[in-house]
């Protein structure tokens, strides 16, 4: 790895923190001294951190180099994982939205799918997720379902690929069914951008749509975690 690759992967860990909640640019100032601005650029890609201050980030943050390093793709139990093998990781929501690569320790189950099942999908989505695993699994529950039903069964299995953040529909003449990162949770909705925010449109009428604001510096796409490749309601 780079210089460059590590210096994205830097950002990448350091925004995840944040979007979990467990860091805030403020804290990070104090941290490291760095101006809140100085580090907004950094994180919004607009400027990038000499060695200095990445080893200063980096000691904050109680990271070495060797945690940006990307993790090997074997789970103990379980052949290679990936596009090619059909075997998408099944991990939990936070795991699908905030983890670039998947760690082994994060690997509930696998699902075993036809090899190279999705060999001739689409990927449409910034430069920055494409460092991303791009298929994940998640399983989702009761409440999770209820407000794209019939779509969604509770306890479905859904094939998450996070190479397509795109607003535009991936089909011609059929909603695009996404999971959408809404504060720490994860939500499944069709998704429509309209002055300045994305709107969450549920199928099932007994539930209204949501807006949500993007902040300061983050488009729409970033909020996408990707597209639901696939549903198994039934497994």
């Amino acid at each position: 790895m780079n210089l460059t690759q590590m210096h994205e992967r830097l950002r990448l860990e350091v925004l995840r923190r944040i979007q979990r909640g467990s860091l805030s640019v403020s804290l990070l100032a104090r941290q490291t001294g760095f101006g809140q601005s100085h580090l907004s650029n950094f994180l919004h890609c607009r400027r990038q951190l000499s060695l200095d201050a990445m080893d200063r980030v980096l000691s904050a943050q109680q990271l070495v180099a060797s945690d940006l390093l990307p993790s090997p793709r074997r789970n103990a139990n379980h052949d290679l994982f990936g596009e090619e093998t059909g075997a998408v990781p099944v991990v939990s929501h936070s795991v699908a939205l905030f983890e670039p690569c998947i760690r082994a320790a994060s690997v509930q189950s696998l699902l075993h799918l036809p090899a190279g099942v999705f060999r001739t999908a689409r990927a449409r989505t910034s430069v920055s997720r494409r460092t991303w695993q791009r298929f994940v699994a998640i399983r989702i529950s009761s409440a999770d379902a209820q407000p794209m039903e019939p779509i969604l069964m509770p306890e479905a299995l859904l094939v998450i690929d996070r190479h397509y953040s795109s607003l535009a529909q991936y089909r011609p003449h059929r909603p695009t069914l996404y999971a959408v990162r809404n504060g720490p949770h994860l939500a499944l909705r069709f998704v429509d951008f309209l002055s300045g925010r994305l709107v969450l449109r549920p199928s099932n009428a007994n539930f209204a749509a949501e807006l949500l604001e993007t902040a300061p510096g983050e488009s729409p796409n970033d909020l996408i975690t990707g597209r639901v490749a696939l549903i198994l309601n039934e497994i």
